[in-house]
């Protein structure tokens, strides 16, 4: 993947809100209020070895994600979530949290553009 490529596609937020613009800033706007406390809470539960919470809070960010039509994330946290209900390759769960952050801290970026022209 090159940096120029959109990690957001809009196309299904726009569907469910109906083409609002009003509505699609506002879930921009929830969006980029709800990333830095995912992180934050990811990390605090890694450090805790907190799978089950940890896996609890990738289903939530999941559909976050999904909505900004972040597929491939949604998917590699779909893969964290099943990862961490089994409790299996625990040691690359900082690795799926460090991409999630900074796929997201991207996709915000992408997300302030696209409000900021509506």
């Amino acid at each position: 993947m090159t940096g120029k490529e959109s990690l957001v596609n809009l196309k299904y937020l726009e569907e469910m809100t109906g083409g609002s613009k009003e509505l699609v800033k506002e879930m921009i706007d929830i969006f980029i209020s709800q990333v830095p406390e995912f992180i934050e809470e990811m990390r605090e539960l890694h450090k805790k070895n907190d799978w089950h919470s940890l896996g609890l809070l990738a289903h939530k960010a999941k559909s976050s994600v999904a909505i900004m039509g972040m597929e491939e994330q949604a998917a590699r946290l779909k893969m964290l979530e099943q990862l961490t209900k089994e409790g299996k390759e625990t040691g690359q769960y900082e690795n799926y949290i460090n991409q999630f952050e900074k796929n997201c801290l991207r996709a915000i970026e992408e997300l302030q553009l696209v409000k900021n022209n509506l």
